[in-house]
């Protein structure tokens, strides 16, 4: 990272949580295609998997086994391209391997989504997508409290059609 780079996420203009009630409704495949959109229009776009026992960001965007880097300012997020113009955090990449087992309680995780916001050398970037898990628990409301005043625009809510999928987003 230069130096001067913004510390944590005091560099990201704008922040989105992709979010739904249910797994298996397509949440991680909008918020990558997302993303890679925005990057396509020229945008510096971050992507951050705060599903922390169900990381797939990773798996999606073809980044299965690179490491994340340690610098003297932080975590360095895993580039997707030569050109740097979309970056990825994800629990996946501290990992030993794909098929280890994340099993936390609350504070464990709150203490890790923590370091993600504030320990990644994120950059200067147009966009953070934050993928979380389905539900409303830990990680949501971490991650929330986390970015309080901190460029959170908003949220995109996924869902399917099914009406049990419909009523827990409602």
């Amino acid at each position: 990272p230069a130096p001067g780079m913004p510390k944590g996420i005091d560099g990201v203009k704008n922040i989105v949580l992709v979010l739904s009630g249910k797994g298996g409704v397509g949440k991680t495949t909008v918020a990558v295609q997302l993303a890679q959109s925005m990057a396509a229009q020229g945008k510096k776009v971050g992507m951050l998997d705060v599903d922390l026992c169900g990381p797939s960001v990773a798996k999606v965007l073809g980044l299965e086994g690179k490491e994340v880097m340690q610098s003297s300012d932080g975590w360095v997020p895993v580039y997707t391209d030569a050109q740097k113009s979309m970056c990825c955090m994800s629990i996946a990449f501290l990992l030993k391997s794909n098929e280890e087992a994340v099993v936390w309680r609350g504070p464990k995780k709150t203490a890790m989504i923590k370091q993600f916001v504030s320990d990644v050398v994120w950059g200067e970037l147009d966009m953070l997508i934050i993928d979380t898990p389905p539900g409303t628990s830990d990680e949501q409301i971490a991650t929330i409290e986390e970015l309080k005043g901190r460029g959170l625009r908003g949220a995109v809510v996924v869902t399917t059609p099914q009406q049990v999928a419909v009523v827990d987003v409602q």
